[in-house]
């Protein structure tokens, strides 16, 4: 009986030493061997983690405004297994979200512990939900991107989706360094998957960014933009503004704009940075680079004569014809009175090898570089693809298309002294107080300084007297340039005869440019040509800039100039009696038959048809009563250099007819209509 005892005790025993060395075992091997799968399987059962939108750094401009940053909101969401009735929660949240009911209830339906209702709501519509107490509804705190100035230098700014990554602008060529790490929130659950308690990890933060952009000259650039659309009703348009000495765009408007806080209700088109991402053919403002360059080469001065053969050229075969029926210029005068044909003849002898080396180095045909996604390189064909008729059509700026910040860029080269710059729009990357980024692009010499400082000159002149007096700010010396060039028409793949890119381009003061100003009008609307179009609106930008710059003015010699840029009256299209008065002091030198040195003219002879013999002189015809051809004609044929203001027949002139004169005399010639003999009149008045 007792062996019997003994033998089942060790029986139970022996099994329970072997039940619990198997346990043993598999505790063993599940904590040994299979921890991390488990507790990983646990994991996904009892928590899950949402991703909260970071907290994005500010983007400030130049004085440290706040142009870009981020705020907390309330987002919605829910626990689906405390509602009971879903129907009844999606019909009420419909009404304070605006969502429809069955989009709710089908969030609802996808999860059992975690349903986004809505994110980045506004504070009224979490009061609202609040107040209706449903069971189930919580909120979570997420960053929303917040514009303060709402359209605002827009294009430059960009804009983010609703997880805060950027997509458009500087929010997206920096995006790596603003938004910072995204936050995130526990939730976890019990066994029946009902959510219990949330937590959040803490927020790393993203680096702040400083732009070149001054806020009082982008917003005076922007509305100087809108006040020149409506009054041309152009499609589109930009306004750059830089200072030339640095590089740092100071301002870059672009029509229209949007609003960087609801940018997705804007159509893709209105979103575009047209700065930097349009290209264009600019036209006559590309000049400015062909006479740079043959100055530069030394193949021209601006005292040459050059025979602009009554507003035509065959280049290659290709009839161009100018916008007026020129004859004989000087070099200064073919830029300050925009010839086509003499710009043509400039490039022409400067050849076109030297012509594209010097349009590259000015930084065409190639990124400029600049911080700012979806940049254009614009299109500059390499020189064996050119035609024999390419360098004619380059020359006034067509078959080379350009992006305002690669013009701009260029233009601010003149200005400075003959350096092209890398144009700037981030001044600095800061981690904290920690300067991170900091711009310092090296500048290039593309022409010497005298060569700079002549370009100034003349194109001062086409402010003063030449295409570009409605450009003149009052108060203030001016440099620049119009241009105006067709489109090509995408049905026929000509030239339209309709469609015009209207720019003007310049720098104020002359002497010390302080910033430079480009002005492009996509399409306008009736007059094209680029001073009457664009040219006010450098006006007004520039009046308003420099004066907020505390520029002093330097111009307060000029009355009448003044007069007539305030009133903005329209140039017409020959040597306008618009800017009659303020060529009073070259009148007078003209009068008194000042000469032009032989030797300057037989210096470029296939700029000229004249041949003139040392010590020759010649008597001045009677030119009254002639007209602008008639002119032109009787003063070539006798080697004259005739200075024309205004249009229609001949009223005054300066020598008088029969005056003995050296060949090369300027001879001052005021047209007007016949009435005007009558009053007295000379072309016009201020």
């Amino acid at each position: 009986m007792q062996s019997s005892s003994r033998l089942r005790l060790l029986v139970i025993f022996g099994f329970a030493v072997v039940w619990m060395a198997a346990v043993l075992a598999r505790v063993s091997y599940l904590q040994l061997f299979r921890y991390r799968e488990y507790l990983e399987r646990a994991n996904n059962q009892q928590e899950r983690i949402i991703e909260i939108s970071p907290m994005r750094g500010v983007i400030y401009d130049r004085n440290g405004r706040e142009l870009a940053m981020s705020i907390p909101v309330d987002s919605c969401f829910a626990n689906p297994d405390e509602i009971s009735d879903p129907a009844m929660v999606g019909r009420l949240l419909s009404h304070v979200l605006g969502i429809p009911a069955e989009e709710i209830e089908q969030k609802l339906a996808q999860s059992r512990s975690f349903a986004w209702i809505a994110r980045k709501i506004t504070p009224q519509q979490a009061a609202r939900i609040q107040a209706l107490n449903l069971r189930g509804i919580y909120f979570q705190k997420e960053n929303k991107r917040f514009y303060p100035e709402r359209t605002l230098a827009s294009s430059v700014l960009g804009y983010v989706d609703m997880d805060e990554h950027g997509l458009a602008g500087v929010e997206y060529s920096l995006d790596k360094l603003i938004r910072g790490r995204p936050s995130r929130m526990l939730v976890f659950a019990d066994a029946r998957r009902r959510w219990f308690d949330h937590s959040e990890a803490a927020v790393d933060k993203g680096d702040n960014v400083v732009l070149t952009i001054d806020e009082t000259i982008q917003y005076i650039a922007e509305k100087a933009l809108a006040a020149g659309i409506a009054r041309t009703h152009a499609k589109g348009g930009s306004v750059v503004v830089q200072d030339p000495n640095t590089g740092q765009l100071l301002a870059v408007a672009n029509w229209p704009a949007f609003d960087s806080n609801d940018a997705g209700s804007y159509p893709p088109e209105i979103r575009v940075d047209r700065a930097v991402s349009d290209a264009y053919e600019p036209g006559s403002i590309f000049k400015t680079i062909l006479f740079s360059s043959a100055l530069q080469e030394g193949i021209a001065q601006p005292s040459d004569v050059v025979d602009c053969q009554m507003g035509s050229i065959v280049v290659a075969g290709r009839l161009i014809h100018d916008w007026h029926p020129f004859g004989l210029l000087t070099v200064e005068q073919v830029l300050v009175h925009s010839s086509d044909v003499g710009s043509i003849k400039l490039a022409l002898r400067l050849g076109a090898p030297k012509y594209y080396d010097y349009i590259r180095s000015f930084g065409f045909g190639r990124l400029t570089g600049i911080k700012l996604p979806g940049e254009n390189r614009g299109l500059l064909r390499p020189l064996d693809e050119w035609t024999a008729s390419s360098i004619g059509s380059i020359a006034i700026g067509q078959e080379i298309s350009v992006t305002p910040v690669q013009m701009i860029s260029a233009e601010s080269a003149i200005a400075n002294g003959g350096t092209l710059r890398r144009p700037q729009i981030v001044r600095e990357v800061l981690h904290g107080n920690q300067v991170v980024i900091q711009e310092d692009p090296r500048p290039r010499r593309v022409i010497d300084e005298q060569t700079a400082a002549t370009v100034r000159e003349i194109m001062e002149q086409v402010v003063l007297v030449g295409t570009g007096v409605p450009a003149q700010p009052f108060g203030y010396t001016a440099a620049g340039k119009t241009g105006t060039a067709q489109k090509i028409d995408p049905a026929t793949g000509r030239y339209s005869k309709t469609n015009y890119n209207s720019s003007f381009i310049g720098y104020a003061p002359v002497n010390n440019p302080v910033v430079t100003i480009l002005v492009n009008l996509d399409s306008p609307v009736g007059g094209h040509e680029g001073g009457p179009t664009a040219g006010p609106v450098f006006k007004e930008v520039a009046e308003q800039v420099l004066a907020y710059m505390n520029v002093p003015h330097d111009m307060p010699e000029l009355p009448n100039l003044q007069k007539a840029s305030l009133r903005q009256r329209t140039r017409q299209p020959a040597f306008d009696a618009q800017f009659d008065a303020n060529f009073a002091k070259r009148a007078k030198r003209a009068s008194q038959s000042m000469p032009l040195p032989a030797t300057e003219v037989a210096s470029v002879p296939e700029l000229s048809t004249v041949a003139i013999t040392e010590g020759q002189t010649v008597t001045v015809p009677k030119l009254i009563g002639q007209s602008v051809r008639g002119v032109t004609e009787a003063c070539s044929h006798l080697g004259l250099l005739p200075i024309l203001v205004g249009d229609g027949i001949a009223l005054d002139q300066s020598p008088d007819a029969g005056t003995k004169v050296l060949p090369g005399t300027r001879v001052m010639v005021h047209f007007g209509r016949s009435s005007d003999a009558a009053t007295g009149a000379t072309g016009g008045s201020n």
